[in-house]
This record gives structure tokens, C-alpha cells and sequence, in this order.
């Protein structure tokens, strides 16, 4: 492999993998290196530019923590991540659709029970959240894990409330013979993506928000049914058509329906205005092998 040309290079690099053990690594990345000189032919990037994205990616990689991580955000803002997952999980449009996870996401979450206020004492407009786990026929799925987590009135998430050590706003729970499951918080604002970062660079230089439509994260696990992931978004949010992270669907937008004082279903459980939100969430089946 001597005196390679811009005409040549690309093989040469991928017959240096066809001798992998994983052929499946071996395809990836046949199909990465392709691409990537494709890429870099149809642009024709110059020396500096090139130097410029190794910085950039250097960047990114210096900023990923234990609690923060950069290129899952800058996979999040490019679309990959919600691409990933719409190939990982085709549901027919009756059954819940799946969105990111996000980087919220905690195991160190308590279990409650049904009808629990998680807010901790934040202030915020009271939520009072019904939901309904069922299959595809609308039998209701018992015993199933219901995490939940969202943000404050002011777009933070607990682990970025200053001061707080316990989990706020986030909880466990599991539905009744019903498929029922309920809990009281505190209705979630939008909030910008951090932009402190690289990601934040990108945003800035094309012009784009980094505002997200404020949302209840859910992940329902339950036996013989595939994992959900999703989230729900009011209707009114102004930012339902900017999303940084594309993970807004049609079906995950839902009415939060707001109450004053004294009216509406949960008249008696709060003193002030209040908001409702109901929802059925449909599992699919396993997949048979």
C-alpha cells in the first residue's frame, strides 16, 4: 500500500479490516470509513477545517464527566440519537411511541406509592398526573415499573438545584390490577440544553435555539412487553416545533389541562390552580424470536 491517491485511499484503508472477527464490526466500519471519505471528497475540506473538527471533537471528549456527557448531546442536537432510536423501535401508531432519554435519567430513584406527591416541597403549579398502562387490545398490564422524572417551574432538573442532595421530582412506581398509576408534583417548564460546550458552539453558529418544550419523562418496564421510553408534551408549548433534540411526536403531545382554584376533578386536593394530566400508554409485545 504505497503512493495511495485520493483514488485509492479508501480501499486501501478497508481492506485492512475485512479480516476482523466480528464481521458485523467489520461492516460498521467499512461503511464508516466509505462514508467519511465520502464526505470529506464532496466538501472538500481543507487542512485547517480538518484541524478545526479534531479540535472541536477534542473538546467535546474533554467535557464528558460522570455527570455530563457531551457527545451523547452533540449525537442528541444532530439527530443521530433519535434516529437510532426510531430504527431500534418500530411500534405500530396505536402503541406508546418511544423519545431520548436524556441525561437525567437516575437509578437512585425511591419507590412511591400510588397518588405520592414527588415534589419535595419545590414551588411550582401543582400537577396531578393519572396514567394507564394497557396492551394493544386494552387490557390493563399489572405490576408494571413506571419511572418518572421531570423538571422544576424553572427548567432544572433536581441534580441541578443547588444545594439539593435527594431525588425531587422523580420516583418509582408500579401500576394496580387496573393498569393505574398516579403521583402529585409540580408542572415542568422548558429549559435550554446546556450551552456552555461545544454543543453549544454549534447551536450558536447555525442559528438554532436551544430551548426544549418542557416534558414528564416515563420509562415503563413490564414482563413479555418491550421497554418503553417516551415522554409527554403540553400542547401550548411554544417550542413543540423547535425541539433541539427532535424527540417531539405528534402522539406525545397531550393537553395539560389547567384548573383554577376550587373546580375540575382534583378540587380537593390542592387549595390553588392546578394542572391535569391523563394519558394511556400502550405496550407492544416482545418481539418472538
Amino acid at each position: 500500500m504505497r503512493d495511495l491517491t485520493s483514488d485509492t485511499i479508501t480501499e486501501a484503508v478497508i481492506s485492512t479490516m475485512r479480516d476482523a472477527k466480528d464481521s458485523r464490526l467489520a461492516e460498521i466500519l467499512e461503511s464508516l470509513v466509505r462514508h467519511v471519505h465520502a464526505f470529506v471528497e464532496e466538501v472538500a475540506l481543507t487542512e485547517e477545517e480538518w484541524a478545526q473538527g479534531v479540535d472541536f471533537l477534542t473538546r467535546t471528549g474533554q467535557l464528558c464527566t460522570s455527570t455530563r456527557q457531551e457527545f451523547i448531546l452533540l449525537s442528541d442536537v444532530l439527530g443521530v440519537t433519535m434516529l437510532v432510536d426510531a430504527l431500534s423501535h418500530r411500534r405500530p401508531a396505536e402503541a406508546t411511541q418511544n423519545s431520548v432519554l436524556g441525561p437525567f435519567f437516575r437509578d437512585d430513584r425511591p419507590q412511591q406509592p400510588d397518588a405520592a406527591d414527588i415534589s419535595a416541597g419545590l414551588p411550582g403549579t401543582p400537577l396531578f398526573f393519572e396514567g394507564l398502562v394497557v396492551d394493544r387490545a386494552g387490557t390493563p398490564v399489572a405490576g408494571a415499573a413506571v419511572d418518572v422524572w421531570h423538571s422544576d417551574a424553572d427548567g432544572h432538573y433536581d441534580v441541578d438545584v443547588p444545594g439539593r442532595v435527594d431525588p425531587a421530582m422523580r420516583a418509582l412506581f408500579r401500576t394496580d390490577e387496573t393498569g393505574h398509576f398516579g403521583f402529585r408534583s409540580i408542572r415542568p417548564s422548558s429549559y435550554p440544553i446546556p450551552g456552555d460546550g461545544t454543543v453549544g458552539e454549534l447551536m450558536g453558529a447555525t442559528g438554532r435555539s436551544l430551548m426544549r418544550p418542557a416534558h414528564v419523562h416515563l420509562l415503563i418496564e413490564a414482563s413479555g412487553f418491550q421497554r418503553v421510553t417516551t415522554m409527554l408534551f403540553p400542547s401550548d408549548d411554544p417550542y413543540l416545533d423547535a425541539d433541539p433534540v427532535f424527540g417531539v411526536k405528534q402522539s406525545l403531545v397531550a393537553p395539560y389541562d389547567t384548573y383554577d382554584a376550587g373546580t375540575g376533578p382534583c378540587r380537593g386536593r390542592t387549595d390553588g390552580p392546578y394542572t391535569l394530566l391523563r394519558h394511556t400508554f400502550v405496550l407492544e409485545p416482545v418481539l418472538a424470536d
